[in-house]
């Protein structure tokens, strides 16, 4: 995942240099340092203290066809400014610099976002953060649990973006790639519990 020079400098300063449990790979977005960005396993899923938004993966779960993936994320405590977490799907070249994915999160003030990232492009495909009440706010702890699932699956012409068991927002399948690897999205300085992440297909 890394190219070194030969007197060892890093020629792609966006991929992950931090530390990972065995069979996952990361990528910050830009030329974001990430040595300060740790990811251990704990209980029965991932601890996530950033650092730089990255996205997380493992190479397992790159398929094709109608799929279902889903993880609980507990943010542990408050940021500066909110940020968002979640999921992704449709992911291509993810160490290259044509990359794609898109992306589906929530954030402690009670909205979600779903993006679509092309290169270094994004683009949104809900108008920017929409609030929902089914995505629970950060309490007076700074801390906050939602389960998130993006759901091709039952109705394979369409794509179903879920918070807390709650659909929030549709769209044909047509419009995005169901192919590619399944993974996990977490933007700047966040510090999260990931349980139960999975992908079926």
């Amino acid at each position: 995942m890394r190219a070194l020079t030969a007197a060892g400098l890093l020629l792609f300063p966006a991929l992950f240099l931090g530390t990972l449990p065995d069979g996952w790979s990361a990528r910050a977005d830009g030329t974001a340092g990430v040595a300060s960005a740790k990811v251990v396993r704990m209980g029965r899923g991932i601890h996530v203290t950033l650092g730089p938004a990255i996205i997380l993966y493992r190479e397992d779960t790159r398929g094709s066809g109608p799929v279902h993936t889903l993880a609980t994320f507990t943010q542990t405590r408050k940021t500066a400014h909110p940020e968002g977490y979640g999921l992704f799907y449709g992911g291509q070249d993810l160490n290259g610099a044509a990359q794609q994915y898109t992306y589906f999160l929530v954030r402690g003030d009670g909205s979600y976002l779903i993006k679509r990232r092309e290169g270094e492009q994004t683009a949104d495909i809900t108008r920017g953060w929409v609030p929902s009440p089914a995505v629970h706010k950060l309490n007076t702890k700074g801390t906050a649990t939602n389960l998130l699932e993006i759901d091709n699956k039952k109705e394979p012409g369409e794509v179903v973006f879920k918070v807390n068991g709650q659909p929030v927002h549709s769209l044909k399948a047509s419009a995005t790639d169901v192919n590619g690897i399944v993974g996990i999205r977490a933007n700047h300085h966040l510090d999260l519990q990931i349980d139960g992440f999975g992908v079926h297909r």
